[in-house]
């Protein structure tokens, strides 16, 4: 008899991996992505991204974790006893994020409660990183800042919950809230902000084609970097998350859900980050490209004026920031969840145990980043972790598994037992051929970037120390943890 955690229903595992893909980078990065890689066209490469490698890895992670009803680590190890420290690997990811994570979501909160009054008044930016996070030097970490602590405190209590109440009547149930809500948060959103003036222009400037990006290499590097962060592939989320379903759950069928949901949210979030900058621009006499931006930018500062200047500011800047706490919040919880059940099969503790140790770590090295300093921070391990560890970790899964445990058509056979859409050598040539290449690539890239010049214009110390390290570090604690042996082999 099986006593491993199992989702309800069909939908809560679909909402619950819908709420791990749909974060915030959905909100405020694909946007700006799409605009700056030729509009419409970009839409071209960004599907067959999709196609090519965000849904077939999908499928790939899906099938394990459903296959070996076991956390990362050990599904890795399954597979072959040599891969077990590429799960601890992307487990150690996770973990990092989910310490850093929980401060953008503080701030949301706090921003849904400045939206009242337009706390930001003429100056958002400044208002951002002076009177609210009041930013120091970077390497300099100064004073806590209590506007950013105490929602770090509720942020963390309600994942506690969440965590703590398990897989059926936790994440199930909190998704089953979070990704409706979201959804027609969004939604009335996107309607308030095309019905604004100049709306119209904003959506042009990001549905107009260029066709001359298409040939491009870097545009097409870019949508399969935006396929791949946005799917939360490589951060064993859909590994652990695929091992709660029932052994004769549709894994295919599941996977295109998935993929096609979480960029029909993206596209939703384009029209209306557009919208209200197409807004923005008519308001204050600029070009819409003059005001395009993505990132915390976008978040924080860009959005705080566009709310300043609309009817009923106070209402629309609630929902905007609400988004961002209910999307923050889904993916904080399955980011979250990924070492909570490494933990507790690695060393046979019970649940709550695993929740107290890993959330409470994660918990507490949040606090690093709700000081004077922390922007900066946040800002360098966010971009080396998700560089050099996403990325690199995803290359690496896909080439052992591929390559060198040659597991592929296993995989294949074992979804197509279950599934009603049939996987056909497309799917291997995929994952052995195109990915590999492109995420290879993509490594080159960044490399080739971050050795010509310093990151940010941040201090090289910083960077190493708190970039690097962090990066590397993760690595090797994935080596580290298999040196212990699992309690039941």
């Amino acid at each position: 008899m099986e006593n491993r955690s199992q989702w309800g229903t069909r939908i809560g595992f679909l909402l619950a991996a819908m709420g791990s893909a749909i974060g915030l980078g959905n909100i405020w990065r694909f946007p700006a992505t799409a605009y700056e890689n030729g509009g419409g066209a970009f839409f071209i490469p960004y599907l067959f991204a999709l196609l090519t490698a965000g849904i077939p890895l999908l499928i790939m992670e899906y099938t394990i974790g459903h296959k070996y009803r076991s956390s990362s680590p050990r599904s890795f190890k399954r597979i072959s006893k040599g891969m077990e420290w590429i799960g601890w690997w992307q487990i150690a990811i996770s973990f990092i994020i989910s310490t850093y994570y929980p401060i953008i979501v503080a701030w949301a909160i706090m921003y849904a409660y400045f939206s009242i009054g337009q706390s930001w008044g003429d100056d958002p930016t400044g208002f951002f990183v002076g009177d609210f996070l009041q930013v120091a030097e970077a390497g300099t970490f100064g004073s806590m800042v209590p506007a950013v602590l105490f929602p770090l405190i509720a942020v963390w209590a309600i994942v506690f919950l969440i965590l703590g109440k398990g897989v059926k009547k936790g994440i199930e149930v909190a998704n089953k809230i979070f990704i409706p809500l979201l959804a027609v948060t969004f939604i009335i959103i996107v309607i308030r902000a095309i019905t604004l003036p100049g709306a119209l222009d904003g959506l042009e400037a990001f549905f107009a084609p260029d066709w001359s990006m298409i040939t491009n290499g870097s545009v097409w590097v870019a949508a399969y970097g935006q396929i791949f962060f946005s799917l939360s592939i490589a951060f064993a989320i859909m590994i652990t998350y695929a091992s709660y379903l029932p052994k004769k759950a549709d894994i295919t069928n599941n996977a295109f859900i998935t993929g096609f949901a979480n960029s029909s949210f993206e596209l939703l979030a384009g029209i209306g980050v557009f919208a209200a900058l197409g807004f923005m621009a008519n308001e204050t006499g600029q070009l819409v490209s003059d005001v395009a931006t993505g990132g915390v930018g976008l978040a924080f500062m860009v959005f705080p004026e566009i709310i300043s200047q609309m009817p009923a500011s106070g209402f629309f800047g609630i929902l905007f920031f609400g988004s961002l706490v209910l999307a923050g919040l889904s993916s904080l919880v399955s980011i979250s969840e990924t070492y909570i059940a490494g933990v507790q099969e690695k060393f046979n503790i019970s649940r709550g145990l695993a929740v107290t140790i890993g959330g409470g770590l994660a918990a507490i090295i949040s606090l690093f980043y709700a000081n004077q300093g922390g922007l900066n921070l946040l800002d360098t391990v966010d971009y080396f972790i998700n560089n050099y560890g996403v990325a690199l970790a995803g290359l690496f899964e896909v080439v052992a598994i591929a390559w060198f445990a040659r597991s592929l058509k296993d995989l294949q056979a074992y979804a197509n037992d279950v599934s009603d859409i049939r996987l056909r050598a497309w799917w291997r040539f995929c994952l052995s051929v195109i990915t590999p290449i492109v995420l290879g690539y993509m490594m080159l890239q960044n490399l080739q970037t971050d050795i010509k010049e310093a990151y940010g214009g941040y201090p090289i110390e910083f960077l190493f120390n708190f970039g690097w390290v962090v990066a590397i570090g993760a690595m090797f604690f994935g080596a580290l943890m298999t040196t212990k042996k699992w309690p039941k082999e």
